[in-house]
């Protein structure tokens, strides 16, 4: 086997990401790539097997580690108390997205592709699987205080996955807007605020009529 070029598998990564980021996974070339990276496309091919697997190098580590922090968040305020979680929801909650958006900052070029230019492989629809976890521990919570919604059947998983859903398209505005830090932490405070006032009216139904 051939001994691989020290610095080879660094800049075919680099300019990788350059060509995904303007031009998007499907019209992306291997061979600007590998051209601009001062390689062949053979070389490309020896490492990531095709495209779509040097693409899952850039995001995946990126993909995962998202979606392991943001279990992590929503596991631990699962495990409080059932009295302590009503009384300190929405500052967790704010807490965690900050968390999330820390993160986001530390790998912005790597959400760009995930939300701009990931059409044509499996991480087009990344927010998704956020989304099932949200839902899943949403309707945690709502058993833990006793929500009416659940019970009345006003609220069912479907309406839970629109809500969040958009809840999601809202937040990673501040990548598709690129959106400095100092400017997404003003749009994600009104935003905060926005929705809880919108989760409000599922929590405590008892405090709106139509």
């Amino acid at each position: 086997m051939a001994k691989q070029i020290e610095g080879v598998y660094e800049r075919i990564l680099e300019c990788a990401k350059y060509e995904f980021l303007e031009k998007g996974f499907k019209d992306a070339s291997l061979r600007v790539i590998a051209a601009n990276a001062k390689t062949s496309t053979s070389s490309i091919y020896t490492r990531f097997k095709d495209k779509e697997g040097l693409f899952r190098e850039i995001v995946e580590p990126v993909v995962e580690e998202m979606k392991r922090r943001f279990f992590v968040i929503q596991e631990d305020f699962h495990q409080l108390d059932d009295e302590k979680q009503p009384k300190i929801m929405k500052e967790y909650t704010y807490q965690g997205v900050q968390q999330m958006i820390a993160y986001i900052y530390e790998h912005f070029d790597e959400f760009q592709l995930l939300l701009d230019a990931s059409y044509g492989t499996k991480y087009q629809n990344f927010v998704d699987d956020l989304t099932r976890i949200e839902v899943e521990y949403t309707y945690k919570y709502m058993k833990v205080i006793g929500c009416e919604s659940i019970r009345s059947g006003m609220v069912t998983e479907k309406f839970l996955h629109i809500i969040t859903t958009a809840y999601f398209e809202s937040l990673f505005e501040i990548v598709r807007h690129n959106m400095s830090r100092e400017e997404a932490d003003k749009y994600i405070q009104m935003l905060e605020k926005y929705h809880m006032a919108g989760f409000d009216t599922i929590f405590n139904p008892e405090k709106y009529s139509l």
